[in-house]
């Protein structure tokens, strides 16, 4: 092993540099097509063979690469996107580094070819790893740049070696041209794979061919179930689409984040959108987005990985608090009738449901426990069922009930016989409400099997699973009042004594306000020791050592904890759960619309305090192709 420092040759220093830039077809893809976007291009092209490992080809339209420059493209650190420090504290491309070209040409066959007049008449300069002499030569070529990259890792075996089977490398190109066609709506793309069309996406910049491309890539469930949000506050920018809970997933392989137009992973981010569906998921499951970011760029620092997945940005508290708020309110607002047919699903940033005081409390739906009466008279349909006994009479009255639900009528809605008695009748079912226009849950005519609640609406028949949709209207009535009246907290009657890491005591004298805003009055005792003197009153019984203990680790970690706000939420959780309706309760007509109408009324209803969904609807087209009507 030499001893002494020597000057690493280019070509090895280019290699090394391609061990973190180059690890697969799909990073050498991503380099290409971000040169391409940064060199304004409205088109592009891509060709593979044997999932990238044999072949790259990518063409664009954009501006081309004078002759002169050719060779330079080619070496390491030469750029066009940044020229002073300045440049780099406020990066507005998706490049910068200088470095892609050089280390894709160490471990490949590269040729470039560029042109930038419309003749036609263009160069084309060429590169293989070993020592990366670059070769020119005139080459008819339109407006624009091809770079084709053969043999991938044809002088490193090792890297080779690292490569998985064709259909998964592949996978990984295709995945990484989603991610890039999902952040240019405006740039057309085709994907071509041993020869075979695999993507064809054109440009577009409305709003409807936006969402075309977003069905297409990312399924046609999840335009259907996504709401379109557009927030903006203090210089920042988020816009996209956000599927509601309901659709969520078993692993996190639907979300899509971008900040200024750079697709990224970012823990303040993840942190943020976690946090905002913390009380609307099931656990386990993952949310689904196509999100965008759009702030000053030199209030994001993108240079701090090789890969630039990663970012930085100067004020995370002010981002992570404007995507959750932002994202928070546009989950809020999602309840019954929000997702009307034809309606455009943009959240409005305005203030409404329980922050805005429309919240309808319990107390004006008494919930009876009465059991079910018997049926009254002969002759109708009971809520319970039929009348035990049979007389001529009665099948007369029957028969002319039935007869009653042949004949013509408008509006969706049959009127009772008049021969029905009131006790059991239908005319008790619907409420005299459903003549004038149905509210979007509709009005409720019967419960099922004491779980369910059914009513109808204009688009056919609802279902409600009452316990869960009651569950989250008290869920949200304790949160409320809980906000209202402040934390309460109780000294303890012996103070518990805490021994930390020294890092975790200052870090509590340096954060203090944080559990002091949460109900805790705790105070330094030793260089490693904490006394815990207060909790909050919810928190009694809990185990209150391991809570600050998690806290101080989030505080050291991410700046920010979430852990006593949500052991809070979880015991207000678990007292709406054993607060709420009971199955095999049975409801009357009144109490059940009253639970319909809260519903509406109430924040992030669609799902219980678990992430369970509480309603579904059922559309009259469905209910009319399962009997066969109209064919």
């Amino acid at each position: 092993m030499p001893e002494n420092i020597q000057l690493l040759s280019p070509r090895l220093a280019n290699q090394i540099a391609a061990g973190e830039v180059v690890e697969r077809p799909a990073s050498v893809i991503k380099e290409l097509l971000e040169n391409s976007l940064d060199a304004g291009a409205t088109r592009l092209e891509v060709d593979l063979d044997a999932g990238g490992t044999k072949r790259i080809m990518v063409r664009d339209n954009g501006k081309g690469i004078e002759k002169d420059d050719l060779h330079l493209a080619l070496a390491r650190h030469a750029t066009s996107k940044i020229h002073a420090l300045e440049d780099l504290e406020a990066v507005a491309t998706l490049g910068f580094r200088g470095e892609a070209l050089a280390s894709i040409s160490s471990v490949a066959r590269l040729t470039l070819t560029s042109s930038r007049e419309e003749s036609g008449k263009g160069w084309v300069v060429s590169a293989e790893g070993r020592e990366m002499e670059t070769q020119l030569a005139p080459a008819a070529h339109p407006r624009g740049t091809t770079v084709e990259v053969r043999d991938l890792f044809f002088n490193t075996p090792a890297r080779r070696k690292f490569l998985r089977t064709e259909k998964t490398e592949f996978n990984r190109v295709d995945e990484t041209i989603k991610r890039l066609a999902l952040s240019r709506f405006d740039v057309s793309i085709s994907l071509r794979h041993n020869g075979k069309g695999v993507h064809n996406l054109r440009g577009g910049a409305s709003r409807a061919e936006m969402e075309r491309r977003v069905a297409q890539l990312c399924g046609p469930a999840f335009m259907q179930n996504a709401l379109h949000i557009e927030m903006e506050r203090s210089g920042l920018r988020l816009w996209g689409w956000v599927a509601e809970p309901a659709f969520s997933r078993s692993q996190a392989d639907l979300q899509f984040f971008y900040v200024n137009g750079r697709a990224i992973r970012d823990r303040v981010v993840s942190h943020a959108v976690r946090r905002a569906f913390a009380d609307v998921l099931y656990h386990g499951r993952h949310p689904a987005f196509v999100l965008y970011l759009e702030l000053d760029p030199a209030s994001v620092d993108v240079n701090v990985h090789p890969t630039k997945h990663e970012v930085r940005f100067r004020d995370s508290r002010l981002v992570h608090d404007f995507l959750f708020g932002s994202l928070h309110r546009a989950l809020a607002d999602v309840r019954p009738g929000a997702r009307e047919e034809g309606e455009e699903q943009v959240a409005s940033p305005q203030v409404s449901g329980v922050a805005a005081g429309e919240f309808s409390g319990q107390e004006r739906m008494p919930l009876s426990s009465a059991p079910p009466q018997p049926a009254q008279q002969a002759g109708g349909f009971s809520g319970q069922g039929y009348g035990s006994q049979s007389s001529p009479q009665r099948i007369q009255q029957q028969m002319q009930g039935y007869g009653e639900l042949h004949k013509p009528f408008e509006g969706g809605v049959q009127e009772a016989p008049a021969t029905a008695p009131a006790a059991g009748a239908w005319s008790q079912q619907l409420p005299a409400e459903s003549e004038s226009e149905a509210p979007p849950l509709g009005f409720a005519i019967a419960q099922l099997h004491g779980i369910y609640i059914l009513s109808q609406n204009e688009h056919g028949m609802v279902v409600v699973d009452m316990h869960a949709a009651h569950e989250r209207i008290v869920y949200e009535k304790m949160k409320t009042a809980h906000a209202a009246g402040g934390i309460q907290a109780q000294p303890l009657l012996v103070p518990v004594s805490l021994a930390v890491s020294e890092r975790e005591a200052d870090c509590f004298e340096e954060r203090e306000e944080v559990f002091t805003s949460l109900g805790f009055v705790l105070q330094r005792a030793g260089p490693e020791t904490l006394m815990v003197r207060q909790v909050p009153t919810m928190l009694h019984g809990a185990p209150v050592e391991q809570l600050v203990r998690d806290v101080l680790s989030d505080l050291l970690a991410e700046g920010s904890s979430d852990r006593i706000g949500n052991q809070i939420n979880e015991i207000l959780s678990t007292m709406a759960c054993h607060g709420s309706v009971r199955a095999n309760r049975k409801l009357t007509i009144p109490e059940m619309n009253g639970l319909l109408r809260d519903m509406e009324r109430t924040e992030r209803s669609g799902q219980c305090n678990h992430g369970r969904p509480t309603w579904t609807q059922i559309k009259l087209g469905d209910m009319d192709k399962w009997f066969m009507r109209g064919q």
